[in-house]
Order: C-alpha cells, then sequence, then structure tokens
C-alpha cells in the first residue's frame, strides 16, 4: 500500500475510464526506451506509458507475462486506484482503469500463481457496511474481465487495517496488518491453508517485527525461503522507507537486512514484487528531481521541466534483476544459490 495511506483519510473521488492524469493536467508525456532485459542494474518498467509523471506504485506482471496491474494515485490524497495494461505487438497498452476499481480506495494487486484470480486491499464496504477500514479482497480473472470483488473474510481479516499479501507455493498466505496482537504499528503474519481454509495467523516474531516498524509489505518466496518487507521505520535503511530481506533457514527467519543502493536510496523505495519466473524484482520508488545533488540552484525553467517528468519525485515502478538485488543486500551469502548472481 501506499505509505503515506497509513494515515486513512476519507476520501472520495470518482474516477472513471481511460487514467492519465499527467495528460489531464497538461503535462508533457515522456516516451523513454524500452526495457533491455539484458541491462543491469534498476530499469524503468514501461517508461512514459506504465511510469509517467503520475504517481504509480504496486506493479504486479501476470504469469504469463502480457497483463500488468499497478496503483495510480492522486498525490497526498491518499485515493488510489488500480489500472491495467495489456503486452500486444511489442508494447504496453495506455492503462486503463480495471473494471473492479475506480470507486473505493484500492490498492495493491498480487496476482495468484496461476493468473486465476487477483489479490488486492480495499477500504470498500463489506455486505454493504463500511468498516472504515482495509481488508483483503480477491476478484476472478475472465480471459480479459473481471468478476466481482470477493471479501477474504477471517481470520486473515480482522476489525483492524490490512496492507499487503503474497503467497508461497503451498497456498500460505503472508500478509500485514494493524490487527490486535502485533508487536509494531503494522506487522507481517502468516497463515496457512489446510482442508480448504486458512488456519489461526501467526505472528513472525521479534526477529521480523518491531516496536517502531511499519512493516507495510511483505513478499515471500514461493518456496519461503527469504522474504522482502517495504517498511519505515528501520535506522538501517538509506531513506525512511526502504526494502529489506530476511533468510529463513530451518524454519527460522534472519534478521532484516536492506538491500543495496540499486535499490534502496534516500527517496523512499517499496512495493516489493518478485515475477513468477523468479527473474525479476519489481519496486517502486521516488527517487529523481528531490533527491538528485546538484552543483547550483534551479532555475525555474530546470524546475518546472523536472517537476513534469517522469522523476519528478512521484512513484514510478523499477525493476532489477532478482539475483543482482540480492547480492548487494548484507547477508547476500545467506541467499539460495538459485538466487545468487555468478
Amino acid at each position: 500500500m501506499k505509505a503515506m495511506g497509513l494515515a486513512c483519510l476519507g476520501i472520495g473521488i470518482a474516477v472513471a475510464g481511460s487514467l492519465s492524469l499527467a495528460s489531464a493536467r497538461g503535462f508533457r508525456r515522456e516516451v523513454g526506451p524500452p526495457e533491455n532485459p539484458r541491462q543491469s542494474g534498476p530499469q524503468l518498467f514501461g517508461p512514459g506509458v506504465l511510469s509517467t509523471p503520475d504517481d504509480e506504485f504496486g506493479g504486479t506482471l501476470s504469469p504469463d507475462g502480457r497483463t500488468f496491474l499497478y496503483c495510480k494515485s492522486v498525490p497526498r490524497s491518499q485515493f488510489y486506484v488500480i489500472v491495467e495494461s495489456h503486452h500486444d505487438g511489442g508494447r504496453w497498452s495506455a492503462p486503463r482503469i480495471a473494471s473492479f476499481s475506480g470507486r473505493y480506495r484500492d490498492s495493491d494487486p498480487v496476482f495468484s500463481r496461476d493468473g486465476s484470480r487477483v489479490y488486492f486491499v480495499s477500504d470498500r464496504p463489506v455486505a454493504g457496511v463500511d468498516r472504515k477500514n482495509f481488508d483483503v479482497w480477491s476478484v476472478a480473472r475472465r480471459d480479459e474481465s473481471w468478476g466481482e470483488p470477493e471479501n477474504l473474510g477471517p481470520p486473515v481479516n480482522s476489525d483492524k487495517n490490512e496492507y499487503f499479501v503474497s503467497f508461497t507455493r503451498d497456498g500460505t498466505i503472508y500478509f500485514t496488518s494493524a490487527r490486535e496482537g502485533s508487536r509494531g504499528p503494522i506487522d507481517v503474519w502468516r497463515s496457512q491453508w489446510a482442508d480448504g481454509r486458512y488456519g489461526e495467523p501467526e505472528n513472525l516474531g521479534e526477529t521480523i517485527n518491531g516496536k517502531n516498524w511499519l512493516n507495510v509489505e511483505a513478499w515471500i518466496a514461493e518456496d519461503e525461503s527469504f522474504l522482502l518487507v517495504g517498511a519505515f521505520g528501520h535506522a538501517d535503511g538509506p531513506g525512511d522507507s526502504d526494502i529489506f530481506v530476511s533468510y529463513r533457514r530451518d524454519g527460522v527467519f534472519g534478521p532484516l537486512r536492506p538491500l543495496g543502493s540499486d535499490v534502496n536510496t534516500a527517496a523512499r523505495e517499496y512495493s516489493p514484487r518478485i515475477s513468477l519466473d523468479g527473474q525479476w524484482l519489481f519496486f517502486t520508488s521516488e527517487r529523481g528531481m528531490p533527491t538528485r545533488r546538484r552543483a547550483r540552484p534551479w532555475t525555474r525553467e530546470e524546475f518546472l521541466r523536472a517537476s513534469t517528468s517522469i522523476e519528478n519525485g512521484l512513484g514510478n515502478i523499477y525493476r532489477i534483476r532478482l539475483a543482482e538485488a540480492l547480492a548487494q543486500a548484507p547477508g547476500a551469502e545467506m541467499a539460495p544459490a538459485s538466487r545468487r548472481t555468478p
């Protein structure tokens, strides 16, 4: 979830159809080069189409690589919608608001492993009752259309906010929540799937969850060998929101360690996702104009040009090879052999 959404302000905005906030404001739309799968380091994903001067975050790629879901928000207002784009003819289509989104605050879509469902969080009413908090929902994918969203219900959802979900290969769900029993403001929890239902959620404990840590997002590797966490409040990260990794050995998670400088910067980084082929880490970063050092003051023309560019300090979606990202983190020797760079 967009980290500043934690305030949970009650804002309603009607949005529909094709979404292009930047062009609606008269912004110059930039079109950058296509992604280069052989390039090292972080790359803007879909520059000029998916990553734009708008505020974007939380991207998830379908298993077949042809559909990309992510969020656009009205900056600093905590209203966000889920949009979709399709890859056809060698390029990504202009994003449109997904048919199941656009009325409530919907955030952080995640595809199921088979691509048949999408999970997301939303503050929409449950059975007609506005509970004034975020729950986990899912929606069926039917070719190029969507079904009706379904609330995941207890024990995953509670009377407090839930923020993010991810899944292991055997169906165990990892999620973040502010529920009772949390050690900090937002903790990472997990619940095992057995006999057709989720079991009682388990807090991941003090190694992962701390008194002042806001662990907003938690992405688990499909084999549970490591966990990626997007979080505020950790003293060892370079920004106020960074992405951390924890490796699991003999059923126990080790300490959270920040990923390296290709991922984490003085700006905010958050919303980690791993492509379902295990090759790419997708993440959101607000790097750019506000954090770029300059030898001299801005001129008016330079400031206006930079503030309406893709890297204007609002959220953009990046990707980097997963093995490369993990290799830069302290404790990289703990990474599974398949995740290490040669």
